[in-house]
């Protein structure tokens, strides 16, 4: 696959109160870092050849500038999701006003109550999804959605979620059969065919690398594991990312990614 587009959010000065485990960081983010570092964040994606959109932020959703969760696009079509945390929920009515922006409206699909899902639980694979089974994605939500893109030629998986937030906090697929992988999900049969490299425990932030048109964006601070992705053959660009990291956001969380027909 080759993207074209990245829709990302500004961060809102309200991320300061933004949802989080704790499970990366205890410490609270410095906002005017956040800028700074969101623009980079930016800038990566630029240098990689995407075309980005960069929404204005959104003080009444502090989590808003991850902005991969409300939604997941693939070429053919977008879904909204459906966050169950209340503080979220509303992101959905937002980037929907986007995604008009590059698919017609019979191509935008939508999550609906009781089913639940966000987008960090959403992993593509070629032509095939995993769909994580989580706190913020439940049975229905999976149901629904491989529902919505089996049309189109796609094929899902559920994986259980047993740590964290998302799936992709802890699997994430680079390209070809490269995954990077918690210890748990390296013991999880649905991706026993993939090579697999296990990120170790101290570098756990670094799981959620992103892959662009034969890059990877890899997070600052995390030697083992960008030696580890280059050795794997790809070329790497290290973005920072501490101060989403103390919100439990991280590469992947802030765009969405695509190539699409146009409107």
């Amino acid at each position: 696959m080759h993207f074209q587009h990245a829709i990302v959010r500004k961060p809102c000065r309200a991320m300061l109160s933004g949802i989080t485990t704790g499970m990366f960081s205890k410490e609270t983010p410095i906002y005017e870092a956040a800028l700074k570092q969101h623009a980079g964040y930016v800038k990566a994606l630029e240098q990689l050849g995407l075309k980005v959109l960069v929404l204005k932020a959104l003080e009444d959703y502090p989590d808003s500038c991850f902005v991969e969760d409300p939604a997941v696009v693939m070429p053919e079509c977008a879904i909204v999701t459906n966050s169950p945390r209340a503080s979220r929920n509303g992101e959905k009515y937002e980037i929907r006003e986007a995604l008009e922006q590059f698919y017609p409206s019979d191509a935008i699909f939508a999550i609906e109550a009781p089913g639940t899902m966000e987008g960090g639980d959403v992993m593509l694979v070629d032509k095939h999804f995993y769909v994580g089974q989580s706190e913020r994605t439940n049975a229905e939500g999976a149901r629904q959605f491989a529902d919505i893109v089996k049309p189109f030629g796609y094929t899902v998986t559920p994986v259980p979620v047993t740590e964290g937030l998302h799936l992709k906090d802890f699997v994430i697929w680079l390209d070809e059969n490269h995954l990077l992988v918690s210890a748990v999900m390296d013991k999880m049969e649905a991706f026993q065919d993939f090579d697999r490299y296990v990120v170790p425990a101290e570098e756990a932030y670094a799981i959620n690398s992103l892959w662009i048109n034969g890059t990877v964006l890899v997070p600052a601070g995390y030697p083992k594991t960008r030696e580890a992705i280059e050795g794997m053959g790809y070329p790497v660009l290290v973005v920072n990312t501490d101060e989403f990291k103390k919100i439990d956001g991280s590469l992947t969380c802030l765009s969405l990614r695509f190539s699409s027909r146009t409107v």
